[in-house]
């Protein structure tokens, strides 16, 4: 798969714009996009993001995505709150209610994965599950088996209930552990995904809540972990996927990747205008995780 022209997304409800090439590409010192830069990744804001979203009274009990209902339980990540689910649907080219044998499928995002994701269907883990659409999603457009990821014991039901609830728990089992803590070691996957928890926060913060780490990761330990285990999990032709957005910063990603003997490639990337808590515009990107080549490891 090779890297090609940054794209649009078009099906959530969501205001989205075409990424400039080049993304995460830091701003100039000093000039208003780079105080403008340091709030979209504000620590402090995205924890209080969290904490609004589990205490909102219009939290509801069941959401629609993706074309489908979807049920959500406390404790659980809102998507509703929050366009990276329905982004990360788009660029794995999962945002298409019709079931997955109909003889026409329109992708809903042109990336370098999206085609091979819809032309050819495997093995699939989503590490960071949630309320479980991804990973059910994926399972329904005849992705197999799927197995779905969370810390949060409340994310693993979650997922299970929504699982039953579309018919897919033949095809989906949800286990709970810290990234790839609750699968067999032998376990290998066509595709890996992880919409992470890209805010960077301070190495020494300690959560308040299991809801938290879906925001915030402290020091980037989750991350290094994922960059150096995830290509470990997938099969000899299978993709390392994580989704990460300008809430992060790109830059340190990149050089923990490079520090991890890895590159990242960027599959597809858009910009979105985030105004549930506020009016951001951020950028969010789709990487594959490859082996850096020789002559960059240290």
């Amino acid at each position: 798969m090779s890297a090609v022209p940054v794209a649009s997304v078009v099906s959530a409800p969501r205001a989205v714009v075409p990424a400039p090439a080049g993304p995460g590409t830091a701003p100039t010192p000093g000039c208003p996009r780079e105080a403008e830069a340091h709030q979209v990744r504000s620590f402090t804001r995205s924890l209080n993001r969290s904490r609004q979203s589990l205490t909102r009274a219009d939290r509801p009990r069941t959401f629609a995505l993706g074309g489908r209902e979807w049920d959500l339980l406390d404790e659980v990540f809102a998507p509703v709150y929050s366009p990276s689910t329905g982004v990360g649907l788009d660029f794995l080219g999962l945002n298409d209610p019709r079931p997955a044998d109909t003889d026409r499928r329109e992708a809903a995002v042109t990336t370098a994965f999206a085609p091979a994701v819809s032309g050819r269907r495997g093995s699939f883990l989503e590490i960071g599950c949630g309320a479980g659409v991804i990973a059910v999603t994926a399972a329904l457009a005849a992705h197999g088996p799927v197995v779905a990821c969370d810390i949060s014991p409340q994310a693993v039901e979650n997922t299970a209930r929504n699982a039953e609830r579309h018919g897919m728990q033949s095809r989906l089992r949800a286990v709970c552990g810290d990234l790839f803590g609750g699968l067999d070691d032998g376990e290998r996957f066509d595709t890996v995904f992880w919409s992470s928890n890209y805010v960077l926060g301070p190495a020494d913060y300690v959560y308040e809540s299991v809801h938290e780490r879906a925001y915030v990761d402290t020091g980037y330990q989750a991350h290094r972990r994922y960059l150096e285990e995830a290509p470990h999990r997938t099969t000899a032709s299978g993709a390392a996927l994580l989704h990460f957005s300008s809430r992060g910063d790109v830059a340190l990603l990149h050089r923990i990747a490079a520090e991890s003997g890895r590159e990242l490639r960027t599959l597809a990337a858009c910009l979105v205008q985030e105004g549930e808590y506020g009016n951001d515009l951020v950028e969010h990107m789709l990487f594959q995780i490859l082996p850096a080549p020789r002559s960059r490891r240290a």
